[in-house]
């Protein structure tokens, strides 16, 4: 197996911000919200009341909807969370030679160890920091762990924590004629 690759990890690079790691304001700025109604429980109001909420990330075409909540500014905070997730899950973003973990990665993970809720903000960026350095390693995990200074079994534990992620990194390596991975 190569490891060239750890040679360069001691050489801090720029790397582009995946879209799921950008603060509100500035994903608000590359999407289109469209608002509608929706069917179902509630009578009157969620039929009168455009609450459903999609968000359409415009440079990828990926989306995040919400319809299940009363409001529409409710359902735009899950709207916004769910298309992060879409987000880190489908798009990939280049990964170059060098140190690549960002800030916020190197503040979630110590001793090897990925702290990161499914429920926490940042779990998307981290989600997503996670699989761009896993395609750029062709799936293989150990490479990716060393990259990412974590262990093995965190970077899948991460990933089984978003059952979509797990499911398209094993799609991946089916691809690969790699062995699928399990939780």
């Amino acid at each position: 197996m190569d490891f060239s690759f750890l040679d360069k990890l001691d050489q801090p690079v720029q790397r582009p911000v995946h879209p799921a790691a950008l603060g509100l304001e500035a994903l608000m700025k590359e999407c289109t919200l469209t608002r509608g109604r929706t069917s179902g429980p509630g009578g009157q109001h969620r039929n009168k009341v455009e609450t459903h909420i999609t968000i359409t990330h415009d440079p990828t075409g990926i989306e995040g909807q919400a319809g299940e909540r009363r409001l529409a500014k409710e359902n735009q905070r899950v709207a916004v969370k769910r298309l992060r997730l879409n987000l880190a899950t489908q798009h990939r973003v280049l990964v170059p030679d060098g140190e690549i973990r960002s800030e916020l990665w190197k503040s979630r993970c110590r001793n090897r160890k990925i702290v990161c809720a499914v429920r926490h903000e940042d779990f998307p960026s981290i989600l997503a920091e996670a699989l761009d350095v896993i395609e750029a390693c062709g799936y293989d995990t150990r490479k990716a762990s060393v990259r990412l200074q974590c262990s093995g079994s965190q970077l899948v534990r991460l990933l089984a924590d978003h059952p979509p992620a797990l499911a398209k990194f094993n799609d991946e390596r089916r691809l690969r004629s790699l062995r699928p991975l399990k939780q």
